[in-house]
């Protein structure tokens, strides 16, 4: 099982990235996903997650109205698109998938994923 996190780069403040997770070796569509970031010195805290129909999202409350969270069952991906970023949004973002199927709740505690991808940085300049 492997969870490939793309889309990370440099980026000004006030620009756009969006990130990409495709999974293989099993198929995530009846599990919850989520999007974690990671700054240096800093503990690894939940973004977004998203339920495995995508009916509930959560995000943290200095993503709202930023970030968008997404996933495509069909291809086994989630996606997080995230606007007007800002300095602080710098940090490695892993993506993150588990829980019971068909859970109606939204994964908050990084205990409740089993898989996680191998991150990938994002920095956001001044």
């Amino acid at each position: 099982v492997q969870l490939q996190a793309c889309g990370g780069g440099l980026v000004q403040a006030g620009g756009s990235l969006r990130l990409s997770c495709a999974a293989s070796g099993r198929s995530f569509s009846s599990h919850g996903m989520g999007w974690f970031r990671q700054a240096p010195g800093k503990e690894r805290d939940l973004v977004a997650a998203i339920t495995w129909s995508g009916a509930t999202t959560y995000y943290t409350d200095s993503v709202k109205g930023r970030f968008t969270i997404s996933r495509d069952n069909a291809k086994n991906t989630v996606s997080l698109q995230m606007n007007s970023l800002k300095p602080e949004d710098t940090a490695v973002y892993y993506c993150a998938g588990g829980g019971k199927p068909w859970a109606a709740l939204v994964l908050t505690s990084s205990d409740e994923y089993a898989y996680w991808g191998q991150g990938t940085l994002v920095t956001v300049s001044s």
